[in-house]
This record gives structure tokens, C-alpha cells and sequence, in this order.
């Protein structure tokens, strides 16, 4: 079993709603496990500022799925909530699902980056994922500890549970 970070957000059609689904979808994953979800945030969107905010979350799981078999069930999940893809980057959805980590693994092709290629630079996947994982080290060496006291938490909230 591989321990891997999922990140979960999502500002349309209910986005708690959304995330909370999807919570449920990733217990059910083959030949993987459920350990752990943050709290839930709150954060402005990134791109385009004309939509709502988003509510964000990450996920710890151990897996025996391969990691490209792993995105494809994250797809699915997307797709199931009504996930629609579009050209348009950074806008709107019912759910995004982004595998930050892979064990320690590098991964770079056509269909995956892992680690992530943003989230060393975003405090709604920072912040999660140290609430859960507060001595986490990045494949590359650098502390999570680091790159969280660095980020910029202005726009970001935690929701009540």
C-alpha cells in the first residue's frame, strides 16, 4: 500500500454537498483505504474572481492502485458529480479531485504531474494537508512546515464542522 493526497474542492451546486460526496466516493475506492480527510475551508477562487468560493479539503488514503489507475478513479468521481471539462482554467466546477502524492514518488507525463505542479504554492492545499500530515516531507526534501508558515492564508477560512 502506497500513502497518498488527494485534494478535493469544488463552488458550484452545493460545493460542502460536493465535497462531502466525494469524501464518501474515496472510502470507496478499490483496493484502497480511507485514512484521513481535513477540516473543511473556504477560499477565493483563483482564477477568474466572477464566481463563488470555493470549499476545499484534502484526502489521506493508502492504495494498492496504480497511480495513473488511481486518476482515472478520481476522474470518475469527478464525472459522477457532474464534472463537465473545459478549456477554461481555473473556473467553476461541481468538484475537482488532484492527487498531490504518491509516496514519494516523481511522476511526469502526458496525463499526471506528482507531486502537483501548484500545490506548494497554494494555501488550500497546504493548509489541509498539514492539518493531517504536519511532518510530511515533499519528495524533493522540502518540510511541509516550511512551506505552510510561507503561504498566504488571507483568503483562506476554516468552515465550522
Amino acid at each position: 500500500m502506497t500513502e497518498v493526497f488527494v485534494a478535493l474542492g469544488a463552488n458550484l451546486t452545493e460545493p460542502r454537498v460536493q465535497i462531502l460526496r466525494a469524501i464518501k466516493a474515496l472510502q470507496q475506492l478499490p483496493a484502497s483505504e480511507l485514512v484521513s480527510c481535513s477540516p473543511l475551508y473556504s477560499s477565493a477562487p483563483m482564477g477568474p474572481q466572477d464566481q463563488p468560493d470555493y470549499i476545499n479539503a484534502v484526502a489521506r488514503l493508502n492504495t494498492s492502485l496504480a497511480p495513473h489507475a488511481l486518476l482515472d478513479e478520481l476522474q470518475r468521481i469527478e464525472l459522477e458529480q457532474g464534472r463537465e471539462r473545459k478549456d477554461e482554467r481555473w473556473g467553476p466546477r461541481t468538484l475537482d479531485l488532484d492527487l498531490l502524492l504518491y509516496g514519494q514518488q516523481i511522476i511526469q507525463d502526458e496525463r499526471l504531474t506528482v507531486p502537483h505542479y501548484g500545490m506548494t504554492q497554494r494555501a488550500f492545499v497546504l493548509v489541509p494537508l498539514f492539518d493531517i500530515a504536519p511532518q510530511l516531507a515533499l519528495p524533493d526534501g522540502r518540510q511541509l512546515a516550511g512551506l505552510v508558515a510561507a503561504c498566504d492564508r488571507s483568503t483562506l477560512f476554516r468552515l465550522p464542522d
